[in-house]
């Protein structure tokens, strides 16, 4: 099932949702990009699938979850995004979207919120402090605040069953978001971003404790690996200390094994 396209038109028409038309407007209506999100995901996500979505924005990962087969649990703590996933997932019942942030432990956390771009609101405070006035980083501003409920990836799990891939995106928080991951997955990803280095090696050693062993990187939306291969979070951590500072973004894949 995809995204509700009578949903989505009165979304991008809605001025409550001003906020948000920029991301509606680049995350959907591309079947090009569609179509190459889902044969990324495909290594990942077979039919019947459970995937967990954490920081899922709009949800153009939950509509490439979705046509590829897997049932979606979509975690989102910004009520805009809320709204919008519920406007165009709420009517399929494969898809639960969950309004919390993922955390360390269930309670309630801070977040600090981009009016203007969204997508960038995190709940960690190093996170802001280290893009303020960074390359490539001008002119975003985190000028709201607001305190949200937090859930762990155990408690997804206890609730929603094992999934086969889990996708943390979450703005410099991937790390704290593990802290609440105890036992391994299949497969799942993390976001890095080159002004938080440390939040990824972090995440790298938490990934090897909790049984990965093989890791690869995709930057930004390249929707491609950059090595290829499955490498050890050795490599991955010197590839990633090395990057230049213009790479800005991007998602480490981890494997339990390497073939």
């Amino acid at each position: 099932m995809t995204a509700d396209l009578a949903a989505l038109r009165r979304l991008r028409a809605e001025p409550g949702m001003s906020s948000l038309h920029r991301s509606l407007e680049y995350y959907y209506g591309d079947p090009a990009r569609d179509a190459a999100l889902d044969a990324f995901h495909a290594r990942f996500v077979s039919p019947g699938d459970l995937v967990l979505d954490i920081g899922a924005h709009v949800g153009d990962r939950v509509g490439s979850f979705r046509r590829l087969g897997a049932r979606v649990v979509a975690v989102e703590p910004q009520p805009l995004c809320v709204e919008a996933l519920h406007a165009l997932y709420g009517t399929d019942d494969e898809v639960t979207v969950v309004a919390a942030a993922c955390g360390a432990e269930p309670g309630r956390v801070r977040l600090y919120v981009n009016s203007a771009n969204p997508t960038v609101s995190t709940a960690s405070p190093e996170f802001v402090r280290a893009a303020d006035g960074a390359g490539g980083w001008e002119g975003q501003v985190w000028d709201g605040e607001l305190e949200v409920p937090t859930v762990t990836v155990d408690a997804l799990v206890a609730e929603h069953g094992t999934p086969a891939f889990v996708k943390i995106d979450v703005e410099g928080y991937e790390d704290v978001v593990l802290a609440g991951m105890s036992d391994p997955v299949p497969t799942m990803s993390f976001e890095f971003t080159t002004v938080e280095r440390a939040v990824a090696l972090r995440c790298l050693d938490r990934a090897t404790a909790l049984g990965f062993e093989g890791f690869d990187v995709s930057l930004g939306e390249s929707l491609s690996f950059a090595h290829g291969r499955w490498l050890p979070a050795s490599a991955i951590a010197a590839y990633l200390s090395e990057l230049p500072h213009e790479a800005n973004a991007g998602d480490v894949y981890c494997v339990p094994k390497i073939p």
